[in-house]
C-alpha cells in the first residue's frame, strides 16, 4: 500500500512508519511543518497528487494543559485538520484511520470504558478530539476511530517515556498513586493502525495493551522490579494534588468490543510491552 503518516515527528507516527516500511509499504511521513492538515486547500492538493490506499492521522495538538488557553489551535489541529484528512480521503477513496483518546470520558464509571459508553470530555483537548471523531464521520462513512491513551515508546517525550532514564539516573519522580488507565505500547499501536487501515471496516475501536490497567505509580514500580532501580524514588502523590490547568479522567481505561469479533488478535499484555521498550 501506499500510506500517509502525519504528525511524522511523534511517537507513534515513528512506529508506525518503521511499522509499515517492514511490511513493504512505500511511506510518505509528513510533519505537521511539511503538512499542515488544518490547511484545507494544502491537504487537497497532497492527496490529488499522491493518491494513497491509506492515511494514518497521527498528527494532533497534544498539550492537554496548554489547550485550555490556546483552544482555537488545538481545535484546527485536532477537529478541523482532522475533517479535512477525512473529506481528502472520501475524495481519492482510501482508508482513513484517525487516533483520538481515552480522554473523551469523564473517568467517573469505575470501570472500563467500550463503545457503548457515552463520551463526556472534560477539557478543551478531550473536547478537541471527541469533535474530530464526529467530523470525521460525518465527512466520510469509511473513517476509522481509535481510541487509545497512555501511550509510551522511542521518540517524541512523555512521562511514561521518560520515567526509565530518570530512574536510572537516580532521580526522584512524583506519580499519581489515584489514576487509572490502560498503558498502549507504540509499536503495538502502529501496527493496529496499519492492520485496520487494511481491515477497511469503519467504527470506533479502543486500542490499547492486554491487562487490568495500572497507575502512574504502579507502572514506576513495574519498571524499577524490571530493572533493579530504587523505588525509593517514586514519590506518591494524589492526583488532585497536582492542580494542573485541565481536568483529567481519574479511571480512563478501555476496552475493545470489536476487536476480536473482527479476527484482531488481542495486543501483547502492557507488562510484556514495557519488557520490549526497556530491552
Amino acid at each position: 500500500m501506499k500510506v500517509l503518516v502525519t504528525g511524522a515527528n511523534g511517537m507513534v507516527a515513528h512506529a508506525a512508519v518503521d511499522y509499515c516500511r517492514s511490511v513493504g509499504d512505500k511511506v510518505v511521513a509528513l510533519t505537521q511543518q511539511e503538512l499542515d492538515i488544518s490547511d484545507q486547500q494544502s491537504v487537497f492538493d497532497l492527496f490529488e497528487r499522491e493518491k494513497f490506499d491509506a492515511v494514518l492521522n497521527c498528527a494532533a495538538y497534544t498539550n492537554v494543559d496548554g489547550a485550555e488557553t490556546n483552544q482555537d489551535i488545538c481545535f484546527q489541529a485536532n477537529a478541523a485538520g482532522v475533517e479535512n484528512l477525512a473529506f481528502a480521503s472520501k475524495k481519492i477513496d482510501c482508508s482513513f484511520v484517525t487516533i483520538s483518546t481515552d480522554y473523551v470520558f469523564d473517568g467517573a464509571k469505575g470501570d472500563f470504558y467500550t463503545q457503548r459508553d457515552t463520551p463526556n470530555p472534560q477539557s478543551i483537548y478531550a473536547k478537541s478530539k471527541l469533535e474530530g471523531e464526529m467530523r470525521a464521520q460525518n465527512a466520510y462513512a469509511r473513517s476509522i476511530i481509535v481510541r487509545s491513551g497512555w501511550i509510551f515508546g522511542t521518540g517524541r517525550t512523555n512521562f511514561l517515556r521518560v520515567m526509565p532514564r530518570l530512574l536510572a539516573e537516580g532521580k526522584s519522580i512524583k506519580a499519581i498513586s489515584d489514576s487509572y488507565g490502560t498503558p498502549t505500547f507504540a509499536g503495538d499501536l502502529a501496527r493496529r493502525l496499519r492492520e485496520l487501515a487494511e481491515l477497511d471496516l469503519p467504527a470506533v475501536y479502543h486500542v490499547t495493551n492486554e491487562g487490568e490497567g495500572t497507575t502512574f505509580k504502579d507502572f514506576a514500580e513495574t519498571i524499577c522490579n524490571l530493572k533493579g532501580f530504587d523505588k525509593n524514588l517514586i514519590e506518591s502523590v494524589l492526583m488532585n494534588s497536582l492542580s494542573r490547568p485541565a481536568p483529567r479522567p481519574r479511571d480512563s481505561r478501555l476496552k475493545c468490543l470489536f476487536s476480536k469479533k473482527f479476527g484482531l488478535s488481542p495486543l501483547q499484555s502492557w507488562e510484556k510491552a514495557l519488557v520490549e521498550f526497556l530491552r
